[in-house]
């Protein structure tokens, strides 16, 4: 499941209602806010939220509050009444310092109950089993960490997470956003310092797929237009689309269209599954037959014969060939998509402004 974030440091906005209801429409289905937040008005906490739960519930949205100590009291909720919570639309609590285990494991015969990640121990895990916790409604959350140089590193995130896989909890982390970014450090809110100023798309995409995380929420509130269109794309159609520059008009209807990497994965580029039939009538002769680096795009020209036509991006450095001509170059921030292209993967290009 993919979800976003929204924070209550601001009275409620039509552009928040907004922006909440497009994330929903392009198909994320959790949101994740805080109740403890030092920079955050907590008097304010209830007023703002109420809205929110409003659109929560009518969008069918699952809204996870992270909490420690007596965070409830501001909202009119506590944890000694967990139908009340239920009942206010809320889906879940992460719960941080302060909270003993024996209530915790009560709550998650209630509603999903999120730990900190990084904290749970094998003796917290006993104790969970000895309260008689419902392990199907238990997350892990790892922390997001806005400062640069704090995000985890990924090889304790991937032992943890397997840990965590043995011991029956789902694993939640962040991916950052890419627009509005949270304060007070503007520097983005990765789980993994790795993803800091990656696209959103291609953290999650990586958090799910190599770290064999269950949950993805973006940590920053907001995502770019290009970000929305790429989550689009993938969420409602399965395709991955990809930006690319320096692509001269005459060459747009080969690059710019749907295509699908073939069966037989290669090792060095991304094959076009069909574009060689698509192109066996055109004439392609020689031209920008230079060095290929990874990301550049491609079509063998006349002289590869009966390869003529097929089109391809580059994994890997490859040197020049006569019978290759580079047509355009997927941009930098776009390139950590190409690992998610396996066997069969429909993908996307689309041209950015730049392109002769």
């Amino acid at each position: 499941m993919f979800g976003f974030s929204v924070y209550l440091n601001e009275d409620w906005s039509q552009e928040k209602a907004h922006y909440i209801n497009k994330m929903a429409d392009i198909g994320f289905e959790g949101i994740f806010t805080s109740l403890h937040i030092p920079e955050d008005d907590a008097s304010k906490y209830r007023e703002r939220l109420m809205p929110l739960l409003n659109i929560v519930r009518s969008k069918h949205l699952k809204l996870m509050i992270d909490i420690s100590g007596d965070a409830l009291k501001h909202i009119g909720l506590s944890i000694d009444h967990p139908e009340e919570i239920v009942a206010s639309g809320i889906y879940g609590l992460r719960m941080d310092a302060g909270i003993e285990l024996k209530a915790i494991a009560h709550l998650s015969n209630y509603l999903t109950v999120g730990l900190n990640a990084s904290t749970i121990t094998e003796e917290d895990y006993l104790q969970l089993e000895k309260y008689q916790a419902n392990f199907d409604r238990m997350e892990a959350w790892h922390n997001y960490y806005p400062r640069p140089e704090t995000g985890l590193d990924e090889t304790w995130f991937h032992n943890k997470n397997e840990w965590l896989k043995l011991k029956r909890f789902n694993s939640v982390a962040f991916a950052p956003g890419d627009q509005i970014l949270r304060a007070p450090l503007y520097e983005t809110l990765p789980t993994l310092e790795i993803h800091r100023y990656q696209r959103p798309l291609s953290a999650a995409l990586s958090l799910q797929s190599d770290y064999s995380v269950d949950h993805v929420y973006i940590g920053d509130p907001g995502l770019s237009d290009e970000a929305c269109s790429q989550f689009t794309h993938y969420l409602q159609h399965n395709v991955l689309l990809l930006h690319a520059a320096n692509i001269k008009k005459k060459w747009r209807p080969y690059i710019c269209r749907g295509h699908r990497n073939r069966l037989d994965v290669a090792k060095a580029v991304i094959r076009s599954e069909q574009s060689r039939v698509l192109n066996k009538d055109e004439d392609i002769p020689p031209e920008n037959t230079v060095h290929r680096r990874g990301g550049s795009i491609t079509i063998d020209n006349n002289l590869y014969k009966r390869y003529k036509g097929e089109l391809q991006l580059v994994k890997q450095e490859l040197p020049a060939d006569e019978k290759v001509n580079v047509l355009g170059q997927i941009v930098d921030k776009d390139l950590p998509l190409l690992d998610f292209v396996h066997a069969g993967t429909a993908f996307k290009i689309a041209a950015i402004q730049g392109g002769a």
